[in-house]
């Protein structure tokens, strides 16, 4: 039996004394885009600051490939295969792009032109701005960045934050169709998105959180079919 690509049992994460997970658990299989809903507060940026080793959960487990990983610094994890591209993008704005895609080789100690191809090939608009200051890329370009930026690290496990947020709709449906193929080249993908409907039909499974805890876990067809889901998240 295959080992998970990724199992979170029973944790808690608190700020000071205020829980803000609670008794959480999750897992992904290797090749799956899993999605976790909820609405703003839910605790889904926490859950992946958690995973990504940004946050230490009070009590309970994280599994990366059946090792634990709850203790382990963030940039460590980075190097096993667990690469995250938070709310907001933050690309470093003063470096060019290429100089950002850089960085996200940095802890297998240097990019090959190959990596670069790759990138390029993904995302051509990055290849024909390479030169660029990355701080006066639009919106959708600085997204497509930071998820570049990550894919330079080679990750197994990838941690998505909202890539659609603030974005127009047709750089959504493109932020999307590369998530799709992100997973066919290998790479597991977790993702948290307010664009439910979107994430939804491209996962394969998804959670919703509500109040730090899931309330509901299926498959990703079988919540687009829960009419307390499109009501709730889909606005149908």
């Amino acid at each position: 039996m295959a080992i998970p690509m990724l199992q979170v049992e029973n944790v808690q994460v608190r700020y000071g004394p205020v829980p803000a997970i609670h008794d959480l658990s999750l897992l992904i299989d290797q090749g799956e885009i899993v999605t976790v809903l909820g609405a703003n507060g839910a605790g889904k940026t926490t859950t992946l600051r958690m995973i990504s080793g940004l946050h230490r959960p009070y009590s309970g487990r994280v599994l990366f490939e059946g090792e634990e990983i709850q203790n382990r610094p963030a940039h460590e994890l980075v190097g096993r295969g667990l690469c995250h591209v938070p709310e907001g993008r933050r690309i470093f704005a003063t470096m060019s792009v290429r100089e950002n895609l850089d960085m996200g080789a940095f802890g297998r100690r240097g990019s090959s032109k190959d990596d670069f191809d790759h990138i390029y090939s993904l995302f051509p608009v990055l290849g024909e701005r390479q030169k660029q200051i990355g701080g006066t890329l639009s919106g959708g370009e600085q997204q497509m960045l930071a998820i570049g930026r990550a894919l330079m690290a080679r990750p197994r496990l990838l941690l998505l934050d909202e890539p659609s947020l603030g974005l127009a709709p047709m750089i959504i449906a493109s932020i999307f169709q590369i998530i799709e193929t992100i997973r066919a080249e290998g790479v597991t993908v977790l993702l948290v998105e307010q664009n439910a409907n979107q994430a939804l039909r491209i996962a394969d499974r998804g959670y919703v959180l509500e109040n730090g805890h899931v309330l509901y876990q299926d498959t990703a067809s079988a919540l687009l079919s829960d009419d307390r889901i499109r009501r709730a998240y889909l606005g149908q």
